[in-house]
């Protein structure tokens, strides 16, 4: 898993290793990567190559430009048709959204919240003293086949800013108005009342947990995947679709503009929102930027190639801040970056994820 790393920690030899220091967000160092090989723009071709040795040596003297215009116009298509080839295997890599991490105040009242009125199941804990943090997975199955919830405390800090970029979590449930009577009834702070989304028909609430975190109910049917909504806001809707799209490999599954409330969203996923996660982001008229905070982390997307993914991130358009490759002493490999807007994703390797587990 993803953790993030208090401040003033190094990377642990876990894949839970990788958190952003406590109450900012530096970068951990970078190390070593294995790249993935490609023809150089500027690589130089012999001119006899083309023309033969008497004749390279005419157009030399000559200063014609020919042989070298020849030998640029080669390396770029070929890097071109590597460039290429990275952005169609996104398309058939197998990725799944694992978990998303962020930071809470008191854990054991959160874990208390999240399984008596949320209905998760607390998949596992973990204390690290020796790093002042405790981890815990909720959610409402197994991680190697759900998205799940990873949180994390920090010795010391109960509270954190959650800034004005997240937007909320969403949880789809049976019957919207039942699940709120339970929460206001343990305690929860129910901050829209049941009923009909803005011109929709979709039964929803929102509420919010101790953290200010909030989180959508949704009634729908029943789902292999509750946990299915993470909402960001960003700046350039068109430009985050496009990068999702090339980097992250995610489908348009569909865009809603709501011109009365000045707002339109984009659901990005890996499959049917009934079924699966979503990243719902929102545009909001006129805004371009967003305080992120230090309360919310990142998301964790699994791959069958870091190396690959870290290429069609930066061709892409995106920041690469973890550089792939294995985390000290073991074998998980993994790659970080940030999109756009300076919202964190970390890729992890499959293979290597189902071993973590057990």
């Amino acid at each position: 898993m993803v953790r993030i790393i208090p401040m003033a920690s190094t990377i642990r030899p876990s894949l839970s290793s990788l958190k952003l220091p406590l109450l900012r967000f530096a970068l951990p160092p970078h190390s070593p990567s294995r790249r993935l090989s490609m023809v150089h723009l500027g690589s130089a071709v012999p001119q006899s190559q083309f023309f033969g040795l008497k004749a390279a040596k005419l157009l030399r003297g000559e200063g014609n430009s020919m042989a070298v215009a020849a030998a640029g116009n080669a390396a770029q298509a070929s890097t071109a048709a590597t460039q290429e080839n990275v952005l169609e295997w996104v398309k058939k890599d197998k990725r799944r959204m694992l978990h998303v991490v962020y930071r809470v105040g008191d854990l054991d009242r959160t874990i208390k919240f999240y399984t008596e009125c949320l209905g998760m199941k607390l998949l596992r804990k973990r204390d690290i003293p020796e790093e002042r943090y405790t981890n815990a997975f909720l959610g409402y199955g197994p991680e190697d086949s759900h998205f799940v919830i990873e949180l994390t405390y920090n010795y010391g800090v109960d509270k954190y800013d959650i800034g004005t970029g997240f937007g909320h979590f969403g949880i789809a449930v049976e019957d919207v108005a039942k699940t709120v009577e339970l929460i206001k009834a343990k305690g929860g702070k129910v901050t829209r009342e049941p009923g009909p989304v803005k011109g929709g028909t979709t039964v929803i609430a929102f509420v919010e947990d101790f953290d200010g975190y909030k989180f959508e109910l949704l009634e729908r049917g029943p789902t292999p995947e509750p946990l299915c909504q993470v909402m960001l806001r960003v700046g350039d809707l068109d430009r985050s679709i496009k990068f999702y799209e090339k980097a992250f490999g995610m489908e348009l599954l569909r865009k809603r503009d709501n011109p009365e409330y000045k707002y339109t969203i984009a659901m990005m996923g890996y499959g049917p929102e009934d079924k699966n996660v979503v990243l719902e982001l929102t545009y909001n008229y006129g805004v371009t930027e967003y305080e992120k905070g230090n309360a919310y982390a990142q998301i964790a997307i699994g791959t069958d190639d870091v190396y690959k993914t870290a290429e069609a991130i930066k061709l892409a358009g995106g920041k690469i801040t973890r550089e792939p490759g294995p985390l000290p002493g073991i074998s998980t490999k993994i790659t970080a970056c940030l999109d756009p807007d300076g919202w964190k994703a970390v890729f992890v390797d499959n293979v290597d994820f189902l071993k973590e587990l057990e």
